[in-house]
């Protein structure tokens, strides 16, 4: 009963994610939903989310902050008061908390992890800190990577492709983002679903150049929404909604979603046109999930196990009208939404992934009809697996044809749209529409308007 009231259970269960993400390279959605389940009150589910985000956005100054607080890095087997430090040294610096109350529960959950007799060194070292806030702070200085929370590399990157922006860019990637989310117009429009939220008391904006988003201006509980279960709304990304926009869906068209999982562009797809929609994706238990998508919202496509760079597996030999990749890439545009990203990814990567979204660029082309248009999607900012990707695929097919959507968000990218984190409140998303040409025709000088 005491744990329950002394703040020891979600900084613990925070730690732990931390601990996993940072000493195991595990992805945090799936080690801290296995805490979370171990918390019975919603409000401490919260905490514990909150904080264990804080800390990711902010770890290298608070390892350095830690560095200073304590002579001696604590043995292998009780390397989780170092977590569990952290959490407290992120809640002290944010302030929305009583600092003694903050102290009591990093002590609490010390204790709580089996390591009591360390009890003292959580105690000391988090006073410590409120002692010497000033000076400690201060002394963490300019350097970038200790501001922002970023490693080198990244920072590096996301100043060479965009030296007028890079600052914005890693700040957006440290705020909180917005819940979005997407109305299912078969279901109902996107004004009847605005009026329902606003009967629930909860404010849903709209998003320009969007026609089926609503911004919330409060956090909310998902499942509790009006119309959700019923398969009204789903959350997804103002950004991620671009999507279908640059497809320009009309009815009857043969349609691909070419990595699927988890579902929401392929449901986006479904919801706005009376298409056949084929979904793939490698991964079966993700594309379960897409199924399950497919269900809460009453719509029915044909889900296919496979891969994308290997179509000559499940392809049934008829062409499609319109192809989606949404590529798997760096993820760095939606690092506000998942910040173990910055510590997950290595630099090595970045060239791995571009190889990957090559090798399935050309693989799908063959797949599309004259005339169809296919649209490369990546959650990220990376010049690498955007426009140079994009480069790159045109100059290797001369029946490609870039097609603009201007109208739409975003900074022209030649060739593409690049969304970045915060603009209208979106995640980082980049976008490529091309057009394929008939046979015997070369790509025209010029590039088309959207149909």
């Amino acid at each position: 009963m005491a744990a329950e009231s002394d703040g020891s259970r979600p900084r613990l269960a925070a730690a732990r994610a931390l601990a996993a993400v940072l000493d195991q390279g595990r992805a945090l959605d799936g080690v801290l939903e296995q805490e979370l389940s171990r918390l019975s009150q919603a409000r401490d589910r919260a905490l514990a989310r909150r904080l264990a985000h804080a800390v990711l956005r902010s770890w290298p100054a608070l390892d350095a902050l830690l560095g200073r607080l304590i002579n001696r890095r604590p043995a292998r087997r009780e390397r989780l008061v170092w977590f569990i430090l952290a959490v407290g040294l992120a809640e002290l610096r944010q302030g929305r908390e009583p600092a003694p109350a903050v102290v009591h529960a990093a002590v609490a959950a010390t204790a709580a992890a089996g390591l009591a007799r360390l009890k003292g060194l959580s105690n000391a070292v988090l006073r410590g800190y409120l002692r010497r806030k000033t000076e400690l702070e201060h002394d963490l200085g300019d350097n970038p990577v200790l501001r922002w929370g970023y490693p080198r590399w990244f920072i590096d990157l996301v100043r060479r492709d965009w030296p007028d922006h890079w600052q914005d860019l890693l700040d957006a990637g440290n705020q909180p983002p917005p819940l979005t989310l997407r109305v299912n117009r078969r279901h109902w429009t996107r004004d009847q679903a605005q009026a329902a939220l606003a009967a629930a008391g909860i404010d849903a904006g709209v998003v320009p150049g969007l026609p089926d988003a609503l911004m919330l201006d409060q956090r909310a509980a998902v499942s509790a929404l009006p119309g959700f279960s019923d398969g009204g709304l789903s959350v997804q990304d103002a950004a991620a909604q671009l999507a279908v926009e640059h497809l320009a869906l009309t009815a009857g068209q043969r349609v691909l979603d070419a990595c699927a999982a988890p579902g929401g562009k392929a449901a986006h797809i479904l919801e706005r046109a009376d298409v056949a929609l084929t979904a793939v994706d490698v991964d079966a238990e993700r594309l379960a999930r897409v199924a399950d998508n497919f269900k809460r919202l009453g719509l029915t496509g044909q889900l296919q196990l496979g891969d994308a760079t290997r179509p000559e597996d499940w392809w049934d030999g008829r062409l499609f009208d319109r192809i989606l990749l949404d590529a798997p890439c760096s993820a760095s545009g939606v690092i506000r939404r998942h910040p173990d990203v910055r510590w997950l990814r290595q630099p090595a990567d970045i060239g791995v992934l571009a190889d990957l979204q090559a090798r399935m660029l050309d693989a799908l082309w063959p797949l599309l009809a004259p005339g169809g248009i296919l649209v490369y999607a990546t959650c990220s900012v990376l010049a690498d697996e955007n426009q140079h990707q994009a480069r790159a695929f045109l100059e290797r097919h001369d029946d490609a044809e870039t097609i603009n959507h201007d109208q739409l968000p975003g900074l022209d990218r030649e060739p593409g749209r690049q969304v970045l984190p915060g603009t209208l409140a979106m995640d980082g998303f980049y976008h490529l529409a091309v057009r394929r040409l008939p046979p015997g025709c070369g790509r025209a000088s010029r590039s088309s308007g959207p149909d």
